[in-house]
Formats: structure tokens, C-alpha cells, sequence
């Protein structure tokens, strides 16, 4: 069985390893779309600007409907960095609609607006999976977030036994694994996740392509 990784900003020709590329739409170019590569695109809080929201919104729109393209995101909030709170929640809130109307999980940022990120779920109501990306918070913060019906993934951060990642993770039976932008490779984290876990490498594989199967992805 395959590694699944999914949230990566590295693309990977290893055929042991089922990758999500991600990519932002943001900006003067459009990205190509690397051949035989599963993918999510979106518009990152970063670099989202409303003054090119129109242009980049229709090219989102656009590429969103391919096959390849297989979650929205990643997108999300962020209160240190990006447009100011407001304008990312409408940058934001057209992603998830588009996410919506086509039956897409979506892949999220979130930083220090998780308050504002509930609250939008379910005023929305949101019924495609919402998938927070490299979560690292209290516990108490992520049973916040799968009560209300939201997804966690993990990343590099388990490799620290006494992050809230890693507390997170020993307690939570539906959760997906990913490398984001680091340096670090899905082998390494999928092991820390197993030793956390009690389990081996294969259990652990078994058991992410069940969430996988879960949000409708395979």
C-alpha cells in the first residue's frame, strides 16, 4: 500500500507515494499542471489580493473542474499575514462555494481564526469535507474542530513527541498525514505517526486511506 501525502508543495515521482501537489493561483502566471500529478488549487491568504480576485478567481474556477484537480485549497484565514480579516473572508467564502457546487474537500490554512473558520462552516453550511491543514494547536482546540465536523491533518511537527500535534494525533482515529513545504519526507512522519500510535507503518496506512475513503476521494 501507498504513503499518502496529502498536502505537499514538492512534487514526487516516487510510485510509493500518493502526493497532493498543492498550488496557489495567485499571481501574473498560471502554473502547469504536471502530468500524471493528483492536485489542489487555490488562492492562499498570502497572496490573494482583492485587486486581482476577478482575474484570479476565473482561472481558479476554470482549473478547479479538471479531474486531476482533487481538493480546493489550499485557502483559508490568517490574521498575521494576507489582505486584512475581512477581505480574506470573502476571498474565502467564494472558494468554498465553488468547493461546494462541485463536490471538492477543501484543503485550509488557518492561523489564529479558527473562531471565524467554525463559525463560517456553519453559517455556509458547508457539506463538502474541510480538511485543516498542519495542525498544531491544543487538543482541546482540535476536538473543537472534529465536533464540528472538520478533518485534521498532520505534519512535520509529530516528529516533536511533546507537540500538541503529536497529543492530538494519539487521540483521534480519523486524520491524514502530509509534508507541506518542509524538508522532511512522508516516510519519516508516517513512522513518528505509527510509534505514536502503537502501530506499524502498514497499520497506519490502512488506516489514512480509510479517512481517504471516508471524504469521498478515491
Amino acid at each position: 500500500m501507498q504513503f499518502l501525502d496529502i498536502h505537499t508543495h514538492k512534487l514526487c515521482k516516487d510510485a510509493k507515494i500518493r502526493s497532493i501537489l498543492s498550488l496557489s493561483l495567485t499571481g501574473k502566471e498560471q502554473p502547469v499542471l504536471p502530468a500524471g500529478q493528483e492536485i489542489s488549487v487555490g488562492l492562499h491568504p498570502w497572496f490573494a489580493t482583492m485587486a486581482h480576485l476577478e482575474a484570479d478567481y476565473c482561472r481558479f474556477v476554470e482549473m478547479a473542474k479538471e479531474t486531476k484537480i482533487k481538493l480546493i485549497g489550499e485557502c483559508g484565514l490568517d490574521r498575521l499575514k494576507g489582505e486584512k480579516l475581512e477581505n480574506q473572508l470573502i476571498i474565502l467564502r467564494k472558494q468554498l462555494n465553488l468547493a461546494n457546487g462541485l463536490d471538492k474537500p477543501v484543503i485550509l490554512h488557518c492561523v489564529r481564526c479558527f473562531d471565524e473558520l467554525m463559525a463560517l462552516k456553519k453559517e455556509m453550511k458547508i457539506s463538502v469535507p474541510l480538511i485543516v491543514h498542519g495542525f498544531n494547536k491544543k487538543e482541546e482546540l482540535g476536538r473543537q474542530l472534529l465536533d464540528k465536523g472538520f478533518y485534521l491533518s498532520f505534519g512535520p511537527a509529530i516528529l516533536n513527541a511533546d507537540s500538541g500535534a503529536a497529543a492530538m494525533l494519539k487521540h483521534t482515529e480519523v486524520f491524514f498525514l502530509e509534508t507541506d513545504d518542509g524538508d522532511r519526507n512522508i516516510e519519516e512522519i508516517y513512522q513518528a505517526a505509527a510509534n505514536l500510535k502503537n502501530c506499524t507503518v502498514e497499520t497506519l496506512k490502512a488506516l489514512i486511506f480509510a479517512s481517504w475513503e471516508k471524504i469521498k476521494l478515491i
